[in-house]
């Protein structure tokens, strides 16, 4: 008789209405329409945690992104998450390992245009929504590896904060200023992507939700939540910036 699967969430924090989890890369957080297939989602696994109980997520993660990712334990603390997130009252940090060395901070004020939810419309002009994402450089390395071209390769590890909460909006606005992030396959770029494979035998998405800031929907107490980088992530950066 074989075992059910592991949990692969990570319990980060819980009180009687909110549950925060580590999602790992390549875990979808729920049902989509573009992955039919799939069979295993954070939802599931996070009900899991919650005792069998429903939980509502109140924000989303990309598939290949990794990291903090909270849920509500009723629906009315969900629709107070949902209005705190609509009034941009909840700071979020991700952490993104990229290509080149972009200033050391600075605002990328760039709208993006919506993506079509039906396939049959993807041709069809989607509206322009406004966009915006803070950025601070962490640290730099530059690699005896030529790419491109180049005879060396430079790299910076970022701290993002995005101001809107767009479609891919980080990775595409990390492509707008020709710094786009490892590992993706649909704004980053190719050769870079596949030394990165080849060197650490994993194409993971170098992008990780690592902290939540909001004041508590019930309690209005400040939360802070956190979730350091996955070891996959956490391995890249410290060869790579040894």
């Amino acid at each position: 008789m074989s075992l059910p699967p592991a949990n692969p969430l990570t319990e980060l924090y819980r009180d009687d209405w909110l549950l925060a989890v580590h999602k790992p890369a390549g875990l979808l957080v729920h049902r989509s329409p573009i992955d039919k297939h799939e069979t295993e989602f954070a939802l599931q696994y996070a009900r899991e945690l919650n005792g069998g109980e429903h939980v509502y997520p109140v924000h989303r993660l990309d598939r290949p992104t990794s990291g903090l990712l909270l849920f509500a334990r009723d629906p009315q603390t969900a629709s107070l998450l949902g209005q705190a997130m609509m009034a941009n009252a909840v700071h979020k940090t991700y952490q993104a390992l990229v290509r080149g060395w972009p200033p050391e901070e600075g605002l990328i004020d760039h709208a993006l245009r919506e993506h079509a939810v039906d396939k049959r419309l993807k041709d069809e002009p989607q509206p322009l929504r406004e966009a915006q994402t803070r950025y601070t450089r962490l640290a730099t390395t530059q690699l005896p590896v030529e790419i491109e071209g180049f005879p060396t390769s430079r790299y910076s590890l970022m701290a993002l904060h995005p101001l809107t909460g767009r479609k891919h909006q980080l990775r595409r606005h990390m492509q707008h200023i020709a710094h786009p992030i490892i590992g993706d396959t649909n704004y980053g770029r190719t050769k870079h992507n596949h030394y990165f494979t080849e060197r650490f035998g994993q194409g993971r998405l170098m992008l990780a939700a690592t902290d939540l800031h909001l004041t508590h929907p019930v309690t209005g107490n400040p939360l802070h939540l956190q979730a350091s980088p996955s070891e996959d992530f956490q391995r890249v950066i410290r060869e790579i910036f040894s």
